[in-house]
């Protein structure tokens, strides 16, 4: 299959997933409330807390946030290679609406993304999507 096709059937799956997460994170609580149950679909969606099958790749997958004001950077610590590599990131409300993305190629340095988001209050989801691990989630919180 072309590098091309592949990346668009990928980027088509990765959008479905995302606008289905809004049933995910709605039936589940927030993370300031301590829950111990998993608001994702396990095998599906990765966490820190729940990896499932790829339990040992969280250091390297999960998107590490940080946020100041409607800026927003995402890292994720993780090489890039032709073979091996972060394909999107992605902000997603509490809705499953999409705030911000950005898609990366195996030749970027790195991937870190900047956002600036519209105002919000409350949890947003940060994606990271690996071209052989699968979809990662970090929540985070807005003031």
């Amino acid at each position: 299959m072309r590098k091309r096709t592949w990346l668009k059937l990928v980027l088509a799956s990765v959008s479905g997933t995302l606008g289905s997460m809004a049933m995910w994170v709605k039936a589940g609580t927030y993370p300031k409330t301590g829950t111990t149950k998993s608001r994702f679909p396990v095998g599906i969606l990765y966490t820190r807390k729940y990896p499932g099958r790829w339990k040992g790749k969280v250091g390297g997958h999960i998107p590490r946030v940080r946020v100041n004001g409607n800026s927003v950077r995402v890292e994720t610590f993780h090489g890039m290679s032709a073979k091996h590599y972060i394909v999107r990131h992605t902000i997603v409300d509490d809705q499953g609406n999409v705030l911000a993305s950005k898609t990366f190629k195996p030749s970027d340095l790195e991937p870190v993304s900047e956002f600036k988001i519209p105002p919000a209050k409350g949890v947003l989801y940060a994606t990271s999507f690996c071209n052989k691990h699968d979809m990662w989630v970090e929540s985070f919180y807005v003031d």
